[in-house]
């Protein structure tokens, strides 16, 4: 059965300002850095609260909106957290990743210990909601953790995409059910004191966009 429709949105700016938006939100979107030294500082829940608002506008496959964002602030279930995650990352440095996999994070000094699962004052954890059917969910979903990550930047809040391999042990962390698959572990909050992040560089343009 067909579903009722609306109007469609019109949001119509001159072609100047049109460029003037998408430029300053370009520009803005490039001075993000994934944080990995947290301060302990509290962060606004309404800040996440409202981030997590746009994440959900976000388009889905079938309308089905297969996301579940659920935010921990809780110091003992962040500390469970991190210790089952240290645990996963200690066998995936020393047994399960590549030699290619390895080469590629030595630039970053990236290992197993990941202290900014407890630091940092909330965890987003991102899962997958595979009910009532499947339907592009791991696509549906990247859209939207995309816009949360868009979001809690330009509210001003450090983020890091963080993916423990495997996740499972999230669910039984969080009490999430079994049709849930966690997705990402975002830690949010402000950049401690004298934090630093590699010097990196995005490639340009030219390098990136095919126009046909």
């Amino acid at each position: 059965m067909a579903i009722s429709t609306v109007p469609a949105p019109t949001f119509r700016l001159p072609e100047d300002l049109m460029l003037a938006v998408a430029n300053t939100f370009a520009d803005t979107m490039a001075t993000r850095r994934s944080v990995r030294d947290f301060s302990p500082e509290p962060v606004p829940m309404k800040v996440i609260e409202a981030a997590i608002r746009a994440a959900a506008t976000a388009p889905s496959g079938a309308n089905i909106q297969p996301w579940r964002f659920v935010v921990v602030t809780d110091p003992d279930c962040k500390r469970r957290l991190r210790e089952a995650a240290e645990a996963e990352e200690r066998e995936f440095y020393a047994r399960r990743a590549t030699p290619e996999w390895l080469e590629a994070l030595a630039p970053l000094g990236t290992d197993w210990h990941k202290p900014f699962l407890e630091v940092a004052p909330a965890l987003v954890i991102v899962f997958e909601v595979h009910r009532p059917r499947p339907y592009y969910v791991k696509e549906s979903v990247g859209i939207a953790v995309g816009l949360l990550l868009a979001t809690l930047h330009q509210a001003g809040l450090a983020t890091l995409t963080h993916t423990p391999s495997p996740m499972k042990f999230l669910n039984q962390i969080c009490g999430r059910p079994r049709e849930e698959r966690a997705y990402v572990v975002i830690p949010v909050g402000y950049p401690a004191e004298g934090a630093r992040v590699p010097d990196i560089a995005r490639k340009p343009l030219s390098e990136v966009l095919v126009a046909s």
